[in-house]
This record gives C-alpha cells, structure tokens and sequence, in this order.
C-alpha cells in the first residue's frame, strides 16, 4: 500500500470475512465504507430509520475522525434504505447534520440481507486543509 493509502479498521468481523475497512485514506481522500446504523452499546438495530440514520452518522464521524477529517468534510453520500418510507426521516437527520456543506446525495431503496437494517450510509469526504474552498453557486 501507497505510504499515503492507509486503512481505518473497526474488528469487525465482517470486515476480515469480505476482505473491506470501514474507510480508506487515500491522499486527501477518505472513502468511508456503507455503515448500517446499529446501536453500538446494545449491538441491536433500532427500529427506527431516524434512529438507524443518526447511528450511521455517528460510526462514519468516528471513521472520519480518526483520519483527520469530519463531517463538513463531506462531499458525497449516498443512502441506502429498505423502504421509500423511510426516505423523509432519514433525510430528515442528513439534512440536519450537513446542512452546513451540503454534500451530493443519492438515495437509493434496496433490499438487505439483515431485515433489521433499515438505513445504510456511505460516504466520501475531501480533507478540508487540503481541499479548495468555495462558495454555492
């Protein structure tokens, strides 16, 4: 791996089986892995796509932390979701943790092989020191 390639792994086991780290860092770019929004102190999915999204956020902050980053950092998501109802909530939550930089979004409604995940969260971020700045147009 390239000295400025690293990976940010979580133990997981998951992650040795399908071979994959929660993010990547790769020069000024930290790709972060889809992250299902599970309940890190009970394991368990809340039965709430709101709550499942805000789960999501929290584990990717973590990520993007530890590679020097945050969620202004972010310049695209993309959102998984089990059901078009859960749409409005999810966004809901999105809406309000990056208001502020306004990164691309796609959603998209799939199937998982969990039945209790209803929300999954990828993103890609641009570390803010070395990305250029600018305004909405």
């Amino acid at each position: 791996m390239a000295p400025d390639r690293w990976t940010i792994r979580t133990g997981s086991k998951y992650e040795e089986l399908a071979g994959y780290s929660r993010a990547v860092v790769d020069g000024e770019w930290i790709f972060v892995s889809g992250t299902a929004g599970f309940d890190p102190d009970t394991g368990l999915f809340p039965d709430d796509p709101a709550e499942q999204a805000r789960c999501s956020l929290s584990q990717i902050e973590d990520a993007l932390s530890k590679a020097g980053a945050g969620l202004s950092d972010i310049v695209r998501v993309r959102v998984y979701l089990s059901s078009a109802d859960h749409v409005v909530p999810a966004s809901k939550v999105l809406g309000e943790a990056l208001a502020a930089t306004k990164p691309t979004n796609t959603t998209i409604i799939c199937g998982f092989a969990d039945p209790e995940i209803q929300v999954e969260i990828e993103v890609t971020a641009m570390k803010r020191s070395l990305a250029t700045s600018g305004g909405a147009v």
